[in-house]
């Protein structure tokens, strides 16, 4: 059946300003008319990577519905497809800031938020200084083909968000990054773990290199249920067909059908510390 099937593509292109944000409707109408569904762009993808620097500038968050927010939404309608994107976003109660994931359907209707839990600090990569950890669990997001959870980045090195999302029902998490070319090989391997041990598909859209042997910069990737690297790609735009009767295939075999213990799990965390 059509609605066992996503066509989805990936954007490895990152639009940093104001004046970048009017090509991202014209990049979304290419995906959208080489027949993706959905579409996903990397981590903060209307920012400039902020947290290059220490220095956390007002003018890089907004507020709920903001406008980074709204140029997504309108992108997503004006393309007729679904759209990952991302915003640094103040809490409206709070005024914490979080890096938050925003997934649109084809009206340009939000259908889900998830804020960025794991963050590192170090040479390029200063988010602490930027944003707080989330504070919710990641949940399954409805309203699309297929059953979509989200990580972002540093999310992928902290399996438990994965194994999560794959026992909730989730049959592909998307995780936008901006990770390094140095260290490509071990976040693919991880990724297709994660692939393995949560039987979901796994899309990672990677922000590209502004310059060459710089601190940001390797491929994007699609990978199966069952570690099957589909996709593995630095151009600006690739697509791939996802199918749900491979991760139904994947959770009647193994590592898939294996009962979760959560409560089991739970007891042992107790008394680890925040820091664990």
């Amino acid at each position: 059946m059509v609605d066992d099937t996503l066509i989805l593509a990936l954007i490895t292109e990152a639009f940093p300003y104001p004046i970048d944000w009017e090509r991202l409707p014209a990049v979304l109408k290419d995906a959208a008319g080489a027949g993706a569904q959905l579409a996903v762009l990397p981590e903060i993808p209307l920012n400039p990577w902020s947290p290059a620097s220490r220095a956390a500038l007002d003018e890089d968050a907004e507020e709920m519905d903001g406008p980074r927010q709204q140029a997504l939404a309108a992108a997503a309608r004006d393309a007729g497809l679904g759209l990952l994107g991302g915003a640094i976003i103040r809490d409206p109660v709070t005024r914490v800031r979080h890096n938050t994931a925003l997934l649109y359907d084809k009206s340009g209707s939000c259908l889900g938020r998830y804020r960025k839990v794991h963050l590192p600090e170090e040479e390029g990569y200063w988010e602490t200084s930027h944003y707080e950890p989330g504070d919710e669990p990641p949940a399954v997001m409805e309203g699309l083909p297929l059953k979509v959870g989200v990580q972002i980045c540093s999310d992928v090195n902290r399996t438990s968000g994965f194994q999560l999302l794959g026992a909730l029902g989730a049959e592909v998490v998307l995780a936008p990054r901006c990770t390094p070319p140095q260290s490509w090989e071990r976040w693919k391997l991880v990724l297709r773990a994660n692939a393995v041990t949560s039987s979901t598909y796994v899309i990672s859209v990677n922000r590209p290199a502004p310059s060459p042997h710089g601190l940001i910069g390797g491929p994007s990737i699609a990978i199966g249920p069952n570690a099957e690297v589909l996709v593995e790609t630095t151009e600006p735009l690739a697509l791939v067909t996802l199918n749900r009767k491979a991760v139904l295939a994947s959770r009647a075999d193994y590592p898939g059908y294996l009962r979760v213990f959560p409560d089991l799990y739970a007891r042992g965390w107790i008394g680890v510390g925040e820091d664990g």
